[in-house]
C-alpha cells in the first residue's frame, strides 16, 4: 500500500540517483508583502520545499506555482496559495552536496488547517518526476493524545496517517 510522507521526511528520486526532496517547516505565518486581499478572513501558514542533491552530478530543479498543490481539512479543499509572496524555483542548477528551498504561503479556514496535504511534482533536466504526497498539519501536538512521553509531532501524525490508511484498506477490501 502507497503511504504518503509526513511533513518532514525526505522522499529519494530513484529515476534522478541521489536526488531527494522534502517538504518541512509548517507553521502559522504572515507573509512578508502583506496579506493578500482573496485570503481575507483565513488563516495564514508557511511551507517550505527543500530539494537536495546528495548524486555526483549537478541537476537542473524547476519547482513553480503550478507544479505545487495544497489542500486542507478533512474533504481535502483547496487552499489559497499567495504566490505573489510565495518563492520558487526556477531553473536553478543544484550541485552535488548542495540545496535549495521553495518557501510557500498559502492560507485556508482556521478550523481546517488541523490536516495539510502537499502533493509536490518537480521538473528535473526538463523531465517530469512522480508526483509525490507529504501530508501534516497545524497543531498536531494539542491532538496527540496517545502519544507516550517524548513523541514527536512526526511521531503522531505518522501514527495517525498510518492508522487511517489500515482502516481504509481494511474498508476497501470488506
Amino acid at each position: 500500500m502507497y503511504e504518503p510522507n509526513v511533513v518532514g521526511d525526505w522522499q529519494e528520486y530513484d529515476e534522478h540517483a541521489g536526488l531527494r526532496l522534502r517538504v518541512h517547516g509548517l507553521e502559522r505565518a504572515e507573509p512578508p508583502r502583506g496579506r493578500d486581499d482573496a485570503a481575507d478572513g483565513l488563516t495564514y501558514f508557511r511551507l517550505r520545499i527543500t530539494v537536495e542533491n546528495r548524486g555526483e552530478r549537478r541537476f537542473t530543479v524547476h519547482l513553480e506555482d503550478g507544479q505545487i498543490d495544497v489542500r486542507v481539512g478533512t474533504e481535502g479543499e483547496s487552499a489559497f496559495v499567495d504566490w505573489r509572496n510565495s518563492q520558487f524555483i526556477e531553473g536553478f542548477d543544484v550541485y552535488p552536496l548542495r540545496r535549495v528551498t521553495a518557501v510557500l504561503f498559502a492560507a485556508g479556514p482556521e478550523g481546517a488547517l488541523g490536516q495539510v496535504d502537499v502533493q509536490v511534482q518537480v521538473r528535473v533536466d526538463d523531465d517530469w518526476a512522480d508526483r509525490r504526497l507529504w501530508t501534516g498539519g497545524l497543531g498536531l501536538c494539542d491532538e496527540g493524545a496517545w502519544a507516550p512521553a517524548g513523541a514527536t509531532t512526526h511521531d503522531v501524525l505518522a501514527h495517525q496517517v498510518s492508522s487511517f490508511l489500515r482502516r481504509q484498506a481494511e474498508e476497501g477490501t470488506a
